[in-house]
């Protein structure tokens, strides 16, 4: 389990209208160590020559920082001047080897562009001031080329992307002696004559695409490769990823481990808009301490940088550490249908829970034959037992916006609830459905009147927007500046709204404060909504969450928001805490399916409850600190 965490000073890198060269956008970076310094070497673009049927000048530049947040010293440090590159240099990879800076770089030779006249140059410098030599490497169509910072069984080594303009394109391994064979076309037309032999393929599908990102690192591990794996590249819905591979130490084209699914995708704006919108693409990285820092191009306009924790991002491809960060205190169902119970015979699923008198209480879902959802009640001592179950539902369906509007068997009813408790007052937001659109209500229930099991509940009200699927909501357990905060899901985006007062029947949650929403090609790319209500802790609030992937699979992930109003995202798991493991989650009314609506935390122990494939209650637990340490780290 691991966090892709965004530098909040990003965009780093940005156009400087005042340059010429890099008047239109600035990306693709590639980081080195020199002195102290960060050095970066990027792709820099003019402004499209009109006189020139508005072609666009790529060319490499290079800055310094001693932060690595404020750079300077920027001078174009290759531009196009050679037959091989006149018409663009571009995304530069560079790497300390054997005494010297090797800067490789993707080299245009025809305009208007033609996979023939896209290759790979070098240019070489002994102190990042000025280039002593410069070469045209491939003679066929290739990008992306980086070299291993030392030898490998005695030989240097470089990973390349083989024909990446006439696709498929291919992750290659070329090795050799001595350092002229890299630019010698000879060797490479013979090495080409075999490249099947020196290709890894990493990826899931032949409708992806992959190139190569930032310079190998060397981990005790084996050689860990940042790189571009793009989902549906032969369609109009790509999805630019980052990824990220373990090669074996002495046999690079050995893919030891993967990651299973991108650990980031364009979600910020500066990712998601500019020249070309929706792309990330990383092209540098280094580990210092426990941190890799990983270099990306937004947009093909910006530079940004991100962060990972890299002992965790490595436990997790060798599997030292479990894919799911929970316990599983107990291998079957907390609660099961009950056939002889009319009312819950068919399912019980996604249930709230709270704490109150050392005892953990759960309203949870429960459907009848015909598709009618009620709230049950049932009680733990310890959190994984059940010692007290009602036979009879604590609330049904009352109000015409939760009735049934056919008479037949299609869903409907008081479906979801998520509990808060706020001045001895039990508020119960649901799901309220009359098979139109499900919407959000509200009833509460005094806690002494639930002490006593005197279910007076009072009269619902539909608090979300006329005419709009609305769900998933829960009432925050703290005011922000004197208003009451109701999150929701409207669509597929988790969204707060403010209110004034607790008086439902005149405030309604009608706004869409954006909080956060899918990320494409993830595993919660489909759709988002919030699991139980956040818990308040020192480092921000804690939020478990279920999204569903593109295969409708339900799965759990955590993120942290800010304790500042308004509050902002901190950072989000990139993977799941867990999904469907056990049959009984993966088979069912609805299958593949985890979702909590209801949590509590004994110490530092969250016990998290949660539907089974729309069909039983679950429970797993997890330690609050270690949480708290991924996402904050």
């Amino acid at each position: 389990m691991f966090v892709f965490k965004r530098n909040t000073h990003n965009p780093i890198l940005q156009p400087d209208r005042h340059e010429p060269w890099r008047s239109r956008a600035v990306f693709n970076w590639s980081p080195i160590q020199k002195d102290g310094k960060t050095h970066v070497f990027y792709r820099a673009e003019s402004q499209p020559d009109l006189a020139e049927k508005n072609r666009i000048v790529s060319s490499i530049g290079h800055a310094s920082s001693e932060d690595e947040i404020h750079f300077d010293n920027h001078t174009q440090f290759i531009a196009p001047e050679a037959d091989w590159d006149m018409y663009g240099c571009e995304d530069p990879r560079v790497t300390f080897f054997e005494g010297s800076y090797y800067i490789f770089y993707t080299a245009l030779s025809q305009y208007p562009f033609r996979p023939e006249g896209i290759r790979v140059g070098v240019g070489i410098s002994d102190d990042l001031q000025s280039l002593k030599e410069r070469h045209l490497v491939t003679p066929f169509n290739a990008k992306a080329a980086t070299l291993f910072p030392e030898r490998i069984g005695g030989k240097i080594a470089l990973l390349l992307t083989v024909d990446p303009d006439q696709p498929p394109a291919r992750t290659a391994l070329f090795t050799c002696d001595h350092i002229e064979e890299l630019w010698s076309e000879d060797v490479w037309k013979t090495w080409y004559e075999h490249i099947d032999e020196y290709t890894i393929d990493p990826r899931r599908s032949q409708n992806d695409h992959v190139e190569i990102g930032a310079t190998p690192l060397k981990t005790e591990e084996g050689w860990l490769l940042i790189y571009s794996h793009i989902q549906n590249y032969f369609s109009n819905e790509k999805i630019f990823g980052i990824e990220a591979l373990l090669l074996d130490e002495q046999d690079p084209l050995t893919i030891r481990a993967r990651t299973e699914a991108p650990i980031a995708v364009p979600q910020e704006l500066y990712e998601k808009f500019g020249h070309v919108p929706n792309i990330i693409f990383p092209s540098g990285s280094r580990i210092k301490d426990d941190t890799l820092y990983i270099y990306y191009g937004c947009a093909d306009t910006v530079c940004a940088s991100a962060s990972v924790h890299f002992p965790n991002l490595l436990s997790y491809l060798i599997n030292t550490s479990p894919k799911e960060l929970v316990d599983r205190p107990i291998k079957r169902p907390l609660l099961k249908p009950r056939k002889n119970t009319s009312w819950e015979a068919r399912a019980v699923f996604n249930p709230a829970a709270f704490e109150h008198n050392d005892t953990i209480h759960i309203f949870y879902r429960g459907q009848s034959e015909d598709n009618t959802s009620r709230i049950g009640y049932a009680q733990s001592k310890d959190g994984v037992h059940i010692d007290t179950r009602k036979k009879d539902p604590i609330y049904e369906p009352r109000m015409p916006f939760e009735q049934k509007q056919k008479n037949d068997h299609e869903n409907s009813g008081c479906e979801d609830p998520r509990i808060t408790i706020l001045d001895d007052t039990i508020y119960m937001l649901y799901t309220a459905y009359d098979q139109t659109l499900p919407r959000v209500a509200v009833s509460s229930l005094s806690l002494d009147n639930f002490e006593k099991e005197k279910w007076d509940w009072g009269t619902p009200q539909i608090i979300s927007p006329e005419g709009i699927d609305d769900k998933d909501a829960c009432l925050l357990s703290e005011k922000y500046n004197d208003q009451y905060v109701i999150i929701h899901r409207i669509q597929n985006h988790v969204c707060a709204d403010m209110l004034p007062s607790l008086d439902f029947s005149t405030d309604k949650a009608t706004k869409c404060i954006q909080i956060f929403g899918p990320r494409p090609g993830m595993w919660d790319s489909k759709k988002v909504g919030i699991g139980a209500p956040p818990h308040k802790t020192e480092k921000g609030w804690l939020w478990l969450y279920h999204g569903v992937s593109d295969d409708n699979v339900y799965r759990v992930g955590a993120l942290l928001t800010s304790l500042d109003d308004p509050p902002h995202l901190i950072s989000r798991t990139a993977t799941p805490i867990f999904g469907p493991h056990y049959i009984w989650e993966k088979e069912g009314v609805v299958p593949n399916v985890v979702f909590p609506c209801g949590s509590v935390i004994r110490d530092d122990t969250l016990f998290l409850y949660y539907g089974a494939a729309d069909m039983h209650v679950g429970v797993v637990t997890l330690s609050v600190s270690k949480l708290l340490d991924i996402l904050s780290i």
